[in-house]
């Protein structure tokens, strides 16, 4: 059905469509913004990355330096 997916005229047929649509003063601003955004998700996600493997990390330390048992509550 599909062989060939997406052919060079395939994507000139979706430039022209953007082209038309959106106007050759719009698209450089959201292809801005999109960048923006990207870079944005990275930097975010990379932080993510780092924060779990620190805490993945640091919580093995936690459990063995922490010895003291917890209080035990009883009720009247």
């Amino acid at each position: 059905m599909l062989r060939n997916g997406l052919e060079p005229w395939h994507l000139l047929i979706v430039v022209i469509f953007f082209l038309l649509l959106f106007g050759s003063k719009k698209l450089p601003d959201a292809a801005r913004g999109l960048g923006k955004s990207m870079r944005i998700l990275k930097s975010e996600a990379k932080a993510m990355k780092e924060e779990g493997s620190a805490q993945s990390v640091a919580a093995p330390e936690q459990d063995a330096t922490s010895a003291e048992p917890a209080p035990h509550v009883t009720s009247s």
